[in-house]
């Protein structure tokens, strides 16, 4: 029998507790779903550690089939789900090297990662693996912030400032980070200049918008090449009224339809990782915020299959 087995095979509620019924080990695995769920380097809401447990039970609703690809994503990649990280509450730096240690592990093997998140501070521990396996990497960043913030009440590691600090330990190549869809009001406008000042391409809401996503692509293509290149993804790049159930919220974002059809697009990059964060299943009560995240991590696992059926 395959996996994932499809809710014809099994109702959805019959569930292992993986992604999509995924098992935890298989020969040739070419992706990996973990959770990441540590939260308490949120600034206003907290529940995103249990966003991976959420997602996964989201996930039983989808089909194996992706039929714009044209692949079983899960099955094309042999792809497992290995759990959650043990991450420790009130301790984020013992969780980042738990985090490291089991990104790093799997991205030797040659397995690419899908993070499900927790809150965005979770990048950099994925950031730093990437590095040790691949040296400074390229990343694709969508979100409604930059995260680029250097303190929140004097302390340097929060949910604002992952790529500040990835910045600062050298692990990412600044002229190919693209920093998609940031919008909302700001503190004052040196909160935007700190990622330009960084090296580091911002695409704002109404720029993506006045420019169109065709436009942006062939500069990602032109600019990123063949280049190792971390997918993050911030459910909050979605307009809340598709997607309530996250920490900070910004109106005027994208549709779920939208994102899709982004996210679709983005096929042909030399992807070593992915993550999805600021999922909060507590303000999530019809869970279509769960729902396009798992979608979400199903077209991260079409663009591995993609590659791999490339490389028979």
């Amino acid at each position: 029998m395959k996996y994932p087995l499809s809710p014809d095979v099994k109702p959805e509620f019959c569930t292992t507790g993986t992604f999509m019924r995924l098992p935890s080990q298989r020969e040739n695995a070419k992706i990996a779903i973990l959770g990441m769920p540590f939260d308490t380097a949120a600034s206003f809401r907290v529940g995103a550690r249990f966003a991976p447990q959420a997602i996964r039970q989201a996930s039983m609703t989808l089909f194996p089939y992706h039929p714009i690809h044209n692949v079983y994503p899960f099955d094309d990649t042999n792809a497992i789900d290995i759990g959650d990280v043990p991450v420790i509450p009130h301790n984020i730096h013992r969780s980042y090297e738990l985090i490291e240690q089991s990104v790093v592990g799997l991205m030797q093997q040659g397995i690419v990662p899908i993070g499900l998140g927790g809150d965005h501070s979770v990048t950099l521990a994925s950031l730093r693996a990437a590095a040790k396996v691949y040296g400074p990497v390229a990343m694709i960043h969508f979100d409604s912030h930059t995260d680029t913030w250097d303190t929140y009440y004097d302390e340097k590691y929060w949910h604002g400032s992952p790529f500040i600090r990835a910045h600062e330990e050298g692990l990412l190549q600044p002229d190919k980070v693209f920093q998609i869809g940031i919008r909302g009001t700001l503190n004052h406008p040196g909160d935007l200049q700190a990622s330009y000042d960084l090296g580091y391409r911002v695409i704002t809401t109404p720029d993506l918008r006045k420019r169109g996503f065709e436009n942006l692509l062939q500069e990602l293509r032109e600019t990123i090449g063949d280049t190792p290149c971390f997918l993050t993804f911030d459910i909050d790049f979605v307009d809340p009224s598709c997607a309530p159930g996250t920490g900070t919220l910004e109106v005027g974002g994208f549709s779920s339809l939208e994102t899709l059809e982004m996210v679709r697009s983005l096929t042909g990059f030399n992807y070593i990782g992915f993550d999805l964060v600021e999922v909060l299943p507590p303000y999530d009560p019809t869970q279509i915020t769960s729902l396009l995240a798992a979608t979400l991590v199903h077209d991260f696992a079409s663009l591995i299959a993609l590659n791999t059926k490339q490389d028979k």
